[in-house]
């Protein structure tokens, strides 16, 4: 067990055989079942594509939790943005938020009906169509902290007077604590995303760790990144203890990118809000301070809720279990039937971090 994060080679196939190897030598220390959870699609998205999972010793398994920030944003969330647009509003927003359902219709299914939604790939291309419509411009802001600086950053550049955010922006480590304590998750470690502690810095997990004594170490994306951040894990679980690592230091850092995180102290608050499908969890959603109130779209307009049917399927979607890890795609009645990519039923099948989606693309554990 010689690898060290600082050594790891994008992709390289020997070094991935090693920690293969690595794995099976630490489990075979272990008498028990390990279940290690990661919360970040880009996670599964790696595991499922290079069939990682295949790699795997038979008692160790991994499970993706509410890592996708699609996923996570609630109905009510989507109902408001469907709203504002069927008012006459401009809405902007990320790409894969474009066919998440409400709890009748998506923003899809409203721009379909006439409604001006337009898709942007940044909060400042969003500021750019406020600037040359000039007409009211909402950024249906979604994401967890590494979209939610750079949120902040536009609104801290005094942004037009048409320019309104709608804050969807989610924080991570208070889902993780929920995951944690809910008695049907038998949780080993958890395996961080990598792109959210360059924000946020590792350093933030440490009370996490002495407060739940679970190893938590923070990974990058490339597939030795993940074997190698499961190898770290493992050993913490052999030795008994918890512990935080992390394995992706060419990126991140103890303290994480300060301005940033400046700028997102500044601009918003933490607040309780409902996780789609998992729970309501205390300190876990983004709004928009007093300070930077000019910009809340929530408090410029009268936004009514969605009137209508719901579907029923809806309710048949298991989205909620599938993001807190104690289901998986294929216990879901719907997947790969009524609910398919081209037709979602569920947050899960819309985003391309969506578990169901993903596995519908890949498949859980391919046969190598």
């Amino acid at each position: 067990m010689t690898t060290d994060a600082a050594d790891l080679k994008f992709r390289d196939p020997e070094t991935a055989r090693e920690l293969a190897d690595d794995l099976a030598d630490l489990m075979a220390e272990v008498d028990q079942p390990v279940e290690i959870m990661h919360v970040c699609g880009s996670h599964e998205q790696v595991i499922a594509e290079f069939g990682l999972r295949s790699m795997l010793p038979d008692d160790l398994s991994i499970t993706m939790g509410p890592g996708c920030p699609v996923c996570v944003t609630n109905m009510p969330e989507v109902d408001e943005a469907v709203a504002l647009a069927e008012a006459g509003k401009t809405v902007a927003t990320y790409g894969d938020m474009f066919r998440v359902p409400g709890t009748v219709r998506s923003l899809a299914d409203a721009k379909a009906a006439g409604a001006d939604v337009e898709v942007v790939y940044s909060a400042s291309e969003a500021v750019e169509l406020a600037e040359e419509t000039g007409e009211d411009v909402v950024f249906f802001a979604t994401g967890f902290e590494t979209t939610a600086a750079p949120t902040a950053a536009v609104l801290q550049a005094d942004p037009p007077e048409n320019f309104y955010v709608l804050s969807a922006h989610k924080y991570v480590p208070p889902a993780m604590e929920v995951v944690a304590e809910m008695p049907d998750t038998d949780v080993d470690g958890f395996l961080a995303a990598g792109h959210a502690a360059t924000i946020t810095g590792y350093g933030l997990f440490e009370e996490f760790v002495a407060e739940y004594d679970l190893p938590v170490v923070v990974g990058g994306f490339e597939p030795v990144d993940v074997l190698y951040g499961l190898r770290r894990l493992l050993e913490f679980v052999v030795e008994g203890e918890g512990g935080l690592d992390n394995a992706y230091p060419r990126c991140v850092s103890r303290e994480g990118n300060e301005t940033a995180m400046a700028a997102i102290r500044e601009v918003f608050e933490r607040t309780s809000g409902e996780w789609r499908g998992i729970a309501d969890i205390p300190d876990a959603n983004f709004v928009l301070c007093d300070e930077y109130a000019e910009y809340s779209a929530r408090r410029a307009f009268d936004v009514e809720a969605v009137e209508g049917e719901a579907d029923p399927l809806t309710q048949e979607c298991i989205c909620g279990d599938i993001m807190a890890g104690t289901a998986s795609p294929d216990e879901c009645d719907l997947f790969g039937e009524e609910c398919t990519p081209s037709n979602p039923v569920g947050a899960c099948m819309v985003s391309d971090e969506g578990t169901c989606k993903i596995h519908y693309e890949y498949g859980g554990q391919p046969d190598l």
